[in-house]
């Protein structure tokens, strides 16, 4: 049987606050690829993170034996964050509006007409500097509307672990003026670390307590409707594995994708348990994700081809197609193009 022997819970709250009195140590040379670890203290997880993004690059757990593996992917040398042409966002903290935007424009107010010429935007990235304890690290980020939003935004990260395997991580923001915000963390799992001759995620077993997802265009855009995943191959209402139906996943993730890269939404938003469980027979590991967002993206990695830490056989070996589950909890998808979701994720500080 297996035991949860990992368990992050993650709490993405966007809310408005004033932290004017957190003043961060001066850079180190290394900025923004200093790299910040924390350990809970009875030693059950250690993460490791750097300023760019507020990116977590390593995150070791014990498996079944009690051997500790770094279940997340990334690189070795942690410029390529930065540098990497793929651009896979590993594990960093996405924003100031996740996912994407249709044609890159939206209004105040909302409306469904954003500028048909425009290219889509996804996945901005942010940089910050950082305040740490033995088992806590806080990034701030300003961002003066380098990519065209309006206003500035100021948003906190707060990394925790704890004893038990507990990972937690806290993001608020305030923003100067109206603008739209979204944010999430972009975290890569495999719980075999790619050891005993596994290299993909497809026996990797997930529950999501969603049994409704956002529609997709052929261009991975959201629809505006919803649809019902029941007989589908997007029914994870029950723990099954991510490989079980692959065959009908052919055109799920957009035009020419195979896979998942779309948003579940949570039947019960407001509850304080765990909405999705990820975990490995093999390893014996098992990741419980708690969120106070209403959907959570699954993507599996259809696009990637970058190559591996040298913990999980790199360089040599590469991160492919299906090697990782990224599991993104956020709010709707291009909420801010879609009026008729009475959705409201536009954001104004209050001071």
């Amino acid at each position: 049987m297996i035991g949860e022997l990992f368990t992050i819970t993650l709490v993405l709250a966007i809310v408005t606050v004033t932290w004017a009195d957190l003043s961060p140590p001066k850079p180190s040379a290394a900025w923004p690829f200093d790299v910040t670890e924390i350990k809970a203290p009875d030693g059950s997880i250690t993460a490791k993170f750097v300023s760019l993004g507020a990116t977590l690059t390593e995150l070791w757990v014990k498996d079944r034996e009690g051997k500790f593996r770094d279940v997340v992917l990334g690189y070795d040398d942690n410029s390529q964050l930065l540098t990497d042409p793929a651009h896979p966002v590993f594990n960093a903290i996405v924003g100031r509006y996740a996912n994407r935007i249709k044609n890159g424009t939206f209004s105040i107010p909302i409306s469904k007409n954003p500028d048909p010429n425009a290219p889509n935007t996804y996945h901005i990235p942010t940089n910050d500097q950082n305040e740490k304890t033995p088992s806590s690290v806080t990034y701030k980020h300003v961002d003066n509307a380098d990519e065209g939003f309006p206003g500035d935004v100021t948003v906190f990260a707060t990394h925790t672990v704890s004893n038990g395997g507990i990972l937690r991580t806290k993001l608020r923001a305030t923003a100067s003026q109206k603008t739209p915000i979204m944010l999430t963390q972009h975290v890569y799992w495999n719980l075999d670390a790619f050891q005993q001759g596994s290299n993909d995620i497809f026996n990797h077993e997930l529950r999501l307590d969603a049994s409704r997802y956002i529609e997709l265009d052929d261009i991975a855009i959201p629809t505006g409707r919803f649809t019902d995943v029941k007989g589908t191959p997007l029914d994870f209402t029950k723990q099954q594995k991510i490989g079980a139906r692959w065959n009908e996943t052919v055109d799920l993730c957009g035009s020419g994708c195979q896979g998942y890269n779309g948003g579940f939404v949570f039947d019960r938003p407001d509850q304080k348990t765990s909405k999705v469980s990820l975990q490995s027979q093999l390893s014996g590991i098992k990741v419980d994700i708690s969120t106070d967002q209403p959907v959570v993206v699954v993507y599996t990695s259809y696009w990637l081809n970058v190559p591996r830490k040298a913990i999980h056989g790199g360089p040599s070996l590469n991160y492919g197609p299906e090697a990782a589950v990224a599991l993104e909890q956020q709010g709707y998808i291009a909420a801010i193009n879609t009026p008729e979701w009475h959705v409201d994720q536009i954001c104004e500080s209050n001071v």
